[in-house]
């Protein structure tokens, strides 16, 4: 069994370097198969899923987590855990969701347990869950309450595109899915390529991401958002890390080529040009400015590579 527990940790790191790295579908077939033979070499008769438990995991939070036994009872607190568990085929386990979560659509049957910063512990409690997938910031003392009830819950908040496709690893280790997260991993490995491939030529975009506007607000080193525009060809003009206030003035001295923001901040690219100042950008002028859908370049599920390629086609639309 520990030997097993091995393997599967250096699958975990592994599928994250993949992303990174770029590596071929190919590979991962390679590591799919070898994980299955390995794991079940020993016992023929037994099935790779239940072989894998009881496996322990280490979350976002720097936790170890234990999941003893295949999980059929799941709670998802938050719209990324949610899709990440639709995408391992495991939806019919969900037993509860935040009012947040929107997709699939299959999601809006599942019974309700709070929104995303207050999920309720008695409707989680009630939902009778072997499982919780949380994530970290507003759900910390969530995630301690629920621990305190008795509850197995792992935090998952991922902060770059390769965090992204580890935790898809870490929740198919969880549940028992390791050669269905092989294959979403895959998938995105090869959609993350096509972007590589598609924008290597071209010179980096200076850019700004908005993701609120009143005050404003956009994203530097060290977020989600920002490693996308990395990825995507971008050449982000915000030089401090985290997510940043930022004034007209600086704006107006580093004139992006390109400015974009999610929808939850700007719903017409038009309304930028009559917020009082902004009309004197570059991107502006030249017609350069995009909403991006929330729920595909901010959530870190499997449908963040839809919203790398959008923010790519934003900076690069010769490329494509």
């Amino acid at each position: 069994m520990q030997f097993r527990k091995m393997l599967v940790s250096l699958f975990v790191i592994v599928l994250a370097v993949l992303v990174l790295t770029g590596c071929s579908s190919a590979s991962d077939a390679e590591t799919e198969s070898d994980l299955v033979e390995s794991s079940s070499a020993d016992d023929s008769s037994t099935d790779v899923a239940e072989a894998l438990f009881p496996v322990t995991v280490t979350d976002d939070a720097g936790r170890e987590v234990t999941v003893e036994s295949e999980p059929m009872r799941i709670v998802s607190l938050a719209p990324a855990n949610t899709e990440i568990v639709a995408a391992l085929g495991l939806i019919d386990r969900l037993v509860g969701v935040t009012t947040y979560d929107d997709y699939p659509p299959e999601v809006a049957d599942i019974e309700k347990i709070g929104d995303f910063i207050t999920p309720n512990l008695e409707a989680i409690a009630a939902a009778e869950p072997d499982l919780v997938l949380a994530t970290t910031g507003v759900q910390a003392d969530v995630v301690t309450q629920l621990e305190d009830l008795g509850a197995v819950v792992i935090a998952i908040d991922p902060q770059t595109l390769a965090d992204v496709a580890g935790a898809v690893a870490v929740v198919g280790q969880a549940t028992g899915a390791v050669s269905e997260a092989v294959e979403v991993i895959a998938d995105m490995n090869a959609a993350i390529e096509e972007v590589r491939t598609a924008v290597s030529a071209e010179e980096p975009v200076s850019c700004f991401l908005e993701i609120a506007q009143d005050p404003l607000f956009t994203v530097g080193d060290g977020t989600l958002l920002a490693d996308l525009l990395t990825i995507a060809g971008g050449d982000n003009v915000v030089a401090e890390p985290g997510y940043v206030g930022y004034s007209l003035e600086q704006l107006i001295t580093d004139d992006p080529v390109v400015y974009m923001a999610t929808l939850g901040s700007m719903s017409d690219p038009a309304d930028l040009a009559v917020r009082p100042g902004f009309d004197g950008l570059s991107a502006v002028a030249a017609d350069r400015v995009y909403v991006l859908d929330d729920n595909l370049v901010s959530r870190p599920g499997p449908r963040i590579v839809e919203g790398l390629r959008l923010i790519a086609e934003a900076l690069h639309p010769n490329a494509f």
